[in-house]
């Protein structure tokens, strides 16, 4: 029996909508899925503006629904269940989406699941060309998220080491922004990096040698303040310091996820989450763990950052696993804060 599972994401600043299919046996699909990214309403405030967002989901989530049930040819009537963003994330936006998603479902007469945002991610890979088999060693960097989990099976996560302050991509936005940058930053810095030296500026690793698996990025982002301070005026700077600060992220990020290995005895290691998509990271991990004989798997780059498919396939993955907590109930709450391991 296969699950047919239709997936709302609304917990920052983009739409999703997804169809996922995942059989009794054999590897889940991607049956359709349309997004909406609110750079452009964002992008004169240089940052998210919660409001916004909330408003703009609702315009878009119904829309994209009835998209993606074009695109897969089938009707409502044919899913099994609906699934949404209980959390974490902004609070008024994933309100949106579990108020359309839980709506839906009793209209349908269908369960509703809420999903974990990270557990998503964490999950992407398996509807990859490439998917990974467990167990495994994630290295999670999405948002203001960078964790390293020790994943045996669905449901089944032990944390190894996590952020104590700023996360990957919080230093990728803020070093963007302390450079000019244009909102969302991490991108424009890994495309301006592409143009510098990355040891033009001696810019600190933290808690790169610290023994343990934790992450700290905060130091670092006051660093690179100190030299955006001195900078000449002139691009070839900005580009080194681009460069530079790349650099410095992508070789903790690197190191703490060869240790991780080490520390597991794995072999196997899954990317997941927005800084995923930064190419020097995946070219490097790529050339670290074919030294060491480590398959490596990174989500599509389509899936990397927020959607609609990451949210279905958790939800029937856990269900089809056991794990779901499906509910008729027309009632639901969301978790603006809510970490992996209480799930």
């Amino acid at each position: 029996m296969s699950w047919r599972v239709l997936g709302f994401e609304s917990s920052c600043d983009e739409t999703g909508v997804a169809l996922v299919e995942v059989p009794a046996a054999g590897p889940p699909r991607l049956l359709a899925q349309a997004l909406h990214s609110q750079i452009e309403l964002h992008q004169d405030y240089g940052g998210v503006v919660p409001e916004l967002a909330s408003r703009d989901h609702i315009r878009r989530a119904l829309p994209l629904a009835r998209s993606v049930l074009q695109e897969a040819a089938l009707a409502l009537r044919d899913l099994d269940a609906i699934a949404y963003t209980q959390g974490p994330g902004l609070a008024g936006a994933l309100l949106v989406g579990a108020g359309v998603a839980v709506s839906l479902a009793a209209a349908l007469d269908k369960p509703s699941i809420a999903v974990h945002h990270l557990e998503g991610h964490l999950l992407s890979p398996f509807l990859s060309s490439d998917p990974p088999d467990f167990p495994f060693v994630c290295l999670l960097v999405s948002g203001g998220h960078t964790q390293l989990m020790r994943v045996d099976g669905v449901g089944r996560y032990e944390l190894l080491g996590e952020t104590i302050d700023d996360a990957a991509g919080e230093a990728f936005d803020k070093s963007a922004k302390l450079l000019g940058l244009p909102y969302p930053g991490g991108p424009h810095l890994a495309k301006l990096a592409e143009k510098g030296r990355k040891d033009a500026f001696p810019l600190p690793r933290p808690l790169l040698h610290s023994g343990n698996l934790d992450f700290s990025f905060a130091g670092l982002k006051t660093a690179v303040l100190t030299q955006s301070r001195k900078l000449e005026a002139s691009e070839g700077s900005r580009a080194d310091l681009a460069a530079s600060t790349q650099a410095a992220i992508v070789e903790v990020l690197l190191k703490k996820s060869m240790a991780a290995l080490k520390m597991t005895g794995l072999q196997r290691l899954v990317v997941a989450g927005g800084v995923g998509a930064n190419r020097s990271l995946r070219e490097q991990l790529q050339r670290a763990c074919d030294r060491r004989g480590v398959r490596l798997h990174f989500p599509e780059l389509a899936l990397c950052t927020d959607n609609g498919a990451m949210i279905a396939l958790a939800a029937a993955m856990r269900w089809q696993a056991g794990l779901a907590c499906a509910s008729k109930a027309a009632s639901f709450e969301v978790r603006p804060r809510w970490p992996l391991a209480e799930i």
